[in-house]
């Protein structure tokens, strides 16, 4: 099976076919960095990150350009606030943007633009749209003529009678048509400003992403994605704008990830539901999050609460005691000549979940039957002395550790990842680590004292609060119920 995408624009899967074999150039819409990314921003840079991923897995040669908007109404707004100067602010803003990238363990794309560097090319853009007739100046400002562009909201498919029949003009505009939008803003007091063929301004919204794209990945692209939020209008203007431009097509593939609810409601500071990636990386390990955002296909809606998370937390940590198991089971045991296709097998479910636009849920559903398979074949009698077994634990081993990195998952060392989240979990218990401790010592030596009623009563008080214990040759052990 080969690649199939669902593509916005026409509303099914494609065949996935670049505009030049084995290459594939890939915008995604980055942030407006005017403050602290919450867990919308998380999941879509999830998303296109595991896209990323499993392209260059499969040996494309991918182009993968992230921008930043900084220069914007919000960034000059929040500056403003604080009494410092737009630049400062968006610089500390993409500082904690890379931070936070980085805690959820995300690959750097190949370009990271900004917008503020594209001035040059945002000016020529807007002089090329006056020229055609698509765009107009006015008052020190400059939009685009909707109404010139046939196409306009095809990808969205929204009805352009009833819009404009609710559209309105703001008070300060000087607009031919209330659906017009800006290209070019005039410079108000105290704002930043470039200098323009239409006096002093900086640009608008939609028009940095069509300069930054073009410039970097050509005037027609393969893929453009971002949040379904941005459909329209963001999405609607920049192919607008661009297509009337170069006389091509923008982008081939538009991919848009579903939004994210917080327990069934829509994200809203308002109604105090509104978490920023730091809220949830302090109490939840980054990669539960990663985890999390998988386990759902990117188009469709997600809902982040303390119970989906927890148990995602669960369903990792089954993965992590499978593969510290499988490595110790091997540990130590001579390699052989016998083979083993069951990778091979894990293998192509994998590639065949990922091939059908990307089916992250899919995927890991492989992944979870691999390590269901790696504990069968570790509890089989005299294991260490079947070869075969063996093989088949070792190249098991490998291949969902070799499939986990191109989701970015199973990083870290199993013992030391179960440890952490052994202690993150008694947080929701009315026990402490300490008090565990105590108990087992206390069972060991009820045990010693051969008092083993006393012994059964301690793994019956640990089992009520929701610990479990694991006896073995090395002692006592316990994990979360």
């Amino acid at each position: 099976m080969s690649l199939r995408v669902y593509n916005t624009m026409s509303g099914r899967k494609e065949d996935f076919q670049p505009l030049v074999p084995n290459k594939v150039g890939m915008y995604v819409c980055g942030v407006t960095v005017y403050d602290y990314c919450h867990i919308g921003h998380a999941r879509a840079n999830i998303v296109f990150d595991i896209i990323y991923r499993y392209l260059q897995f499969t040996g494309f040669d991918v182009t993968y350009v992230r921008n930043y908007t900084d220069v914007d109404d919000k960034i000059i707004n929040r500056a403003n606030e604080r009494g410092i100067d737009s630049k400062t602010l968006a610089e500390e803003f993409i500082t904690a943007f890379n931070e936070d990238m980085d805690t959820l363990g995300l690959a750097k794309p190949t370009h990271e633009p900004r917008a503020t560097d594209y001035i040059k090319e945002i000016i020529a853009i807007c002089n090329t749209l006056i020229d055609k007739g698509m765009a107009y100046a006015s008052g020190g400002d400059v939009y685009y003529r909707v109404d010139k562009f046939d196409d306009y909201l095809k990808l969205s498919k929204r009805n352009m009678e009833e819009m404009q029949a609710g559209a309105r003009i703001t008070p300060g505009e000087q607009k031919e048509n209330p659906m017009d939008f800006a290209l070019w803003k005039g410079a108000k007091p105290d704002e930043p400003s470039w200098e323009s063929p239409w006096g002093p301004g900086r640009p608008g919204w939609h028009i940095e992403c069509s300069a930054m794209s073009s410039s970097l990945l050509g005037e027609s692209f393969d893929i453009h994605g971002g949040g379904r939020d941005l459909i329209f209008p963001h999405h609607e203007n920049e192919i607008a704008q661009s297509e009337a431009a170069n006389g091509k097509p923008f982008a081939k593939y538009w991919m848009h990830n579903g939004f994210v609810n917080v327990n069934q409601e829509k994200m809203s500071k308002s109604l105090g539901n509104f978490f920023t990636i730091r809220d949830i990386v302090e109490k939840y390990d980054p990669e539960v999050v990663r985890f999390f955002i998988l386990t759902a296909h990117y188009r469709s809606p997600i809902d982040f609460s303390d119970g989906n998370l927890e148990d995602s937390a669960s369903g990792l940590s089954r993965f992590y005691e499978a593969l510290q198991a499988a490595a110790e089971a091997v540990d130590g045991v001579a390699e052989s000549d016998q083979k083993s296709e069951l990778g091979a097998e894990l293998d192509a479910k994998f590639r065949e979940a990922m091939d059908d636009d990307f089916n992250s849920a899919l995927a890991i559903g492989h992944l979870f039957e691999g390590v269901r398979t790696m504990n069968r074949l570790i509890s089989e009698k005299k294991f260490r002395k079947k070869a075969d077994l063996v093989a088949q634990v070792r190249d098991l081993h490998a291949t969902v550790l070799k499939l986990g990195d191109v989701l970015g998952l199973f990083k870290s060392e199993p013992k030391a990842w179960l440890e952490q989240f052994k202690l993150a979990g008694l947080r929701n218990l009315d026990i402490s680590a300490d008090q565990i401790d105590q108990l087992i010592a206390e069972r060991l030596q009820a045990r010693k004292d051969k008092n083993f009623a006393r012994s059964d009563e301690i793994r019956d008080e640990l089992d009520a609060a929701g610990i479990i214990l694991l006896d073995s040759r090395e002692g006592t052990s316990w994990k979360l119920k």
